[in-house]
């Protein structure tokens, strides 16, 4: 059987970077129901709760960790504690935020677990107050506000966004994973950008 956790073990990314797919039914499914198939051992509904969610925890990971190297490794940790507990979650719908909580404390984890090898004098005099309680409550509360303004896009938008914001990819590499041309990626990406920056502008 295909086992989506291999990529983890084998320090594959399937977070932000993982590769949009063909549309399958499960793709619109509500989170309800992928959560509810997930727990009971569907390797296919957890996949696309990966593809959903992967690139915002990633984004909220790498907030708090104020770099990009460890945030793979928390994401795929995360996504490893929520396969194992997912029998758990009482009520599906709300699998987003449970999803983000667990990345919160791994990366929050993973922060104390620097302090005993940080050299002072090499620390970010502000690096303390920017991962405070209240500033990491924000960074939350900003990223379920993404969440939102992404998920009302239309599709296109939202995958050429997040494989360009989100995965690094290039405008060549979008539009061949998307099989579109280059000059409609672009013009989806800056429709999604305007859209974003409008949306988002009580957070700039």
């Amino acid at each position: 059987m295909r086992n989506i956790l291999e990529p983890f073990a084998q320090g594959g990314d399937v977070s932000g970077k993982v590769r949009e797919q063909v549309a399958s039914p499960l793709d619109a499914a509500a989170d309800q129901m992928l959560a509810d198939r997930a727990a009971d051992g569907d390797l296919r509904a957890f996949e696309v709760l990966v593809r959903r969610y992967g690139p915002l925890m990633r984004v909220y990971a790498t907030r708090v960790l104020g770099s990009n190297d460890e945030t793979d490794d928390v994401v795929q940790e995360s996504f490893i504690t929520a396969w194992q507990q997912l029998g758990s979650l009482e009520d599906g719908s709300a699998v987003k935020s449970w999803l983000m909580r667990i990345v919160g404390r791994k990366s929050i984890d993973r922060l104390r677990a620097r302090r005993p090898h940080v050299n002072i004098d090499d620390t970010d005099a502000s690096a303390p107050e920017c991962r405070a309680p209240h500033v990491l409550a924000e960074v939350e509360s900003e990223t379920e506000a993404l969440a939102r303004v992404l998920a009302a896009l239309p599709v296109d938008q939202r995958r050429c966004w997040t494989l360009r914001e989100l995965a690094e990819y290039s405008y060549g590499d979008i539009a061949a994973e998307l099989n579109l041309s280059l000059s409609t990626v672009r013009g989806l990406l800056a429709r999604a950008r305007k859209t974003l920056l409008r949306q988002m502008e009580d957070w700039r």
